[in-house]
């Protein structure tokens, strides 16, 4: 092996980085043997940050005290948890922080966003997604389109990659979105899309959609936290957004959405709840809805307090951290992580994942080349071996080193375990 990708030479990059420090800061899962995991997994779920029981410890000790009262306990506050997470997911999101809100869930946050964006009419109501989408959001689009009496046969459009590629073509979008034209209701795409770890160009897919008189949402489950995102200057309508992958908030952590501020006072309906109401009069049970300013509005229950409690642990670490250095970390570490395949397994595994760095983020999906054998097989394999990565029907391995605790070593290992396995 070139000295260059040796395991010596991934170390000698890990001592000299001074992020790789904040690896410390997280729990690693661990073998039978008691030695950590090769955790590539990030993507999927993230790691617990070693602070977070604590927060959680404390959060039921003032349960335990209060009662009720934790509500209105200035310490305790927490009728006020969003708002103090809401500095760090506005700016995680490039948005104004009126924009943005922690609330609910992925796909109940798109369900209450499409109440008030996808407005269909006989002769505009067709929405435009990727094929392959990631299945709760077609499920969700498809069940949108039929509540309002349409076909999801034929006002759901699919835009995939052309015969014999992997990757989505941007101009392919937007040729089908000037197609649609007065026909097109809304786009909803991801940042990143979950499977092949593409990055879409937000900006120009709401310009393409506002071109023809849509509207753009984006599902951005694989981008927050991953990209340096700017929902409010790329100028989409809305967003929605998971918490317990690379925000490592843990599993089913509170989720977050954005709207963006053309639309406050819009009068735009949308299925209200209590929690949405405005907090200055909230507590007045009074009749009429009174929306609080701004995506918070678009609240409708009281949240879990402990799917938010993780994520103040986490916030804490991307606010100190900050993305651009996290964005410049993570280019670094999978562009190693990619010349390790290439030079290690070459002709035995292919990369699907862009090869341009800036049209990827954290991961890099791979499947085996041509006809090497089971790819199932293979992933089993490298669970047992102690390398934790993510299985994605039919055929694709993601692998995704996360630049908030990652190190090279990891992907240095993770190559040998997949080398390994290939060579037995």
């Amino acid at each position: 092996m070139n000295a260059d990708h040796s395991l010596e030479a991934a170390r000698a990059r890990d001592a000299a980085d001074p992020a790789n420090a904040q690896r410390g800061q997280f729990h690693f899962p661990r073998r039978p043997d008691g030695g950590e995991v090769v955790y590539l997994c990030g993507n999927s779920l993230g790691l617990q940050p070693r602070r977070a029981s604590a927060d959680v410890e404390a959060f039921m000790d003032e349960w335990r005290r209060l009662g009720v009262l934790g509500y209105h306990d200035p310490q305790a506050d927490w009728l006020n948890l969003h708002q103090r997470l809401l500095p760090t997911a506005a700016a995680l999101a490039g948005a104004r922080p009126a924009e943005a809100v922690v609330m609910h869930s992925l796909t109940i946050n798109l369900h209450l966003l499409m109440a008030s964006f996808y407005r269909p009419t006989r002769e505009r109501h067709v929405i435009l997604i990727e094929q392959g989408a990631f299945p709760s959001d077609r499920y969700a689009v498809a069940s949108q389109i039929a509540w309002h009496g349409f076909d999801p046969a034929t006002a759901l459009v699919q835009v995939g990659p052309r015969a014999g590629e992997h990757l989505l073509r941007h101009e392919d979008l937007v040729a089908e979105i000037s197609r649609q034209g007065a026909r097109l209701a809304l786009v909803l795409l991801p940042g990143v899309q979950y499977l092949t770890g593409q990055r879409l160009d937000i900006a120009a897919l709401a310009g393409a959609a506002h071109g023809v008189g849509a509207l753009a949402g984006f599902d951005l489950a694989h981008a927050i936290g991953n990209l340096p995102l700017a929902l409010h200057d790329w100028n989409a309508d809305f967003a929605a957004w998971c918490s317990y992958k690379y925000l490592n908030g843990g599993p089913g952590a509170t989720a977050g959405a954005f709207v963006h501020e053309r639309h406050f006072g819009s009068g735009r309906p949308r299925l209200a709840g209590w929690w949405g109401n405005d907090l200055d009069t909230r507590f007045e049970m009074a009749e009429p809805f009174r929306p609080c300013h701004g995506a918070a509005g678009w609240q409708v229950s009281n949240h879990p307090l402990l799917g938010m409690v993780p994520l103040q642990a986490s916030f804490a670490q991307f606010a100190a951290v900050g993305l651009p250095a996290l964005r410049a970390r993570s280019l670094a570490l999978t562009g190693w992580l990619e010349r390790l395949l290439d030079t290690r397994l070459a002709g035995r595994i292919e990369i699907l994942s862009p090869r341009d760095p800036e049209a990827r983020g954290a991961q890099l999906s791979v499947r085996l080349s041509g006809t090497r054998g089971s790819g199932r097989a293979l992933f089993d394999r490298l669970l047992a071996e102690g390398l934790t990565c993510d299985w994605r029907e039919p055929d694709v391995i993601r692998l995704a080193p996360a630049p908030m605790y990652n190190s090279y070593e990891d992907c240095w290992r993770a190559v040998a375990l997949i080398d390994a396995a290939l060579s037995a």
